[in-house]
């Protein structure tokens, strides 16, 4: 697992530092341009705020194989006399997904009609802000202002903004040689957020609903990544100096890569939905508070890795694992998290699953626990280390 570890999953800190230095020119330079676009958005629009939030496995230290790809939260702007009003979906998405209405501080009045007319869709009677339709001013937006950033940016990289339907745009940077050292052709996932406060905000969700559908367009997904990267500040301040919580989420994660080179359609889609990173991570977290964390010292790394499988296991045979944040009231302390979170409904990460596919997949991790050394041997070859081309 050492080995493992060591050859295939840990990403070089100068490699990867020099990877996030550069995506954080890159990035501030386009938000620049599109804030600067829009300096006169008109109290009817939208605009940038002008900062980004880093966030992801790059920026908190277990991100596994290739510093290549990065995620980036943009939060923007709405109209100064409108605040988000967000609350629980109740049944119309998936669970934990919310719905952003909106107050206007003094009351709606026709001149708030052409941005809910731009922005909003009408749900259960009222209007809602509208995920797609945020989705697709933002990056309409940002390929409008790309061309001010290919000019400052020529002489360093080569840069270019690619989307999909119903997914954030991606900033591909492939830098000029002699700038940086790595070479590495970077993807940088840029997502649109709604700031609600406290370091929280709304992301777009994923449309799971048939084409057309007004609730699909109008669901947003909590996003809590700040108060994750609190959380891991304040237990690597608690943990053993040479803790081997990190390295134990990146061997799982690897493991899981691998394993699914052996699985076929469609079990090989719901083993990666199911223990997707943020399941994995959110387990962690669970085991970790369970404590002490002592015992994560780096000479257990096997066991505590171990404890970590079996954990997941219980987990997928109970069909249980809540979401860490979101209506959990035994975080620590010294973890201050904000009142949105504290009373916001508990939910259970596995629930859009059903059980024998949670059967499935806990017998699966077992048996790739037992098989580790001999799937490392199996799949660890050039022929499947190669990434998974995207769509």
């Amino acid at each position: 697992l050492e080995r493992f570890h060591a050859r295939q999953l840990r990403v070089s800190p100068h490699v990867l530092g020099h990877s996030k230095a550069h995506v954080g020119r890159v990035v501030a330079e386009l938000v620049r341009a599109a804030k600067a676009q829009g300096l006169q958005p008109g109290p009817l629009a939208l605009s940038l705020r002008g900062d980004f939030v880093r966030i992801g496995s790059a920026y908190e230290q277990h991100k596994v194989r290739s510093p290549d790809f990065f995620d980036i939260l943009v939060p923007l702007r709405l109209p100064p006399h409108l605040e988000p009003q967000p609350r629980c979906a109740d049944g119309l998405g998936p669970c934990g997904a919310f719905v952003c209405g909106l107050r206007a501080r003094d009351g709606w009045t026709r001149r708030c009609r052409p941005f809910a007319e731009g922005f909003c869709v009408e749900l259960q009677g009222r209007s809602h802000l509208s995920s797609g339709l945020v989705l697709r001013w933002f990056q309409g937006h940002l390929q409008r202002c790309l061309g001010a950033v290919r000019y400052r940016l020529q002489e360093r990289c080569r840069v270019s903004l690619s989307a999909c339907p119903g997914q954030p745009p991606t900033l591909h940077i492939l830098p000029c040689s002699d700038y940086v050292c790595c070479h590495i052709s970077m993807a940088v996932r840029l997502i649109p957020a709604i700031p609600l406060g406290d370091a929280l905000y709304l992301t777009a969700l994923p449309p799971e609903g048939p084409r057309g559908s007004v609730a699909p367009e109008a669901l947003w997904g909590l996003n809590a990544s700040r108060q994750e990267q609190r959380l891991l500040g304040w237990l690597k301040e608690q943990a053993p100096a040479a803790s081997c919580h990190l390295k134990c989420l990146q061997i799982l994660k690897g493991l899981r890569d691998l394993r699914r080179h052996g699985l076929e359609e469609p079990f090989c889609s719901q083993w990666g939905q199911v223990l997707s990173s943020y399941v994995l991570k959110t387990a962690l977290f669970s085991l970790l508070l369970q404590g002490p964390l002592e015992a994560w010292d780096e000479r257990f790394l096997v066991e505590r890795l171990e404890d970590l499988v079996l954990y997941l296991r219980d987990c997928l045979c109970k069909q249980v694992l809540m979401d860490f944040f979101l209506g959990n009231t035994s975080i620590p302390e010294a973890v201050a998290l904000p009142r949105f979170l504290k009373e916001a409904a508990p939910v259970n990460l596995l629930s859009a699953f059903d059980g024998p596919t949670l059967d499935l997949v806990a017998f699966q991790l077992i048996s790739t626990w037992i098989q580790a050394p001999h799937i490392i041997r199996m799949y660890s070859s050039p022929r499947y280390l190669r990434p998974v081309p995207t769509l």
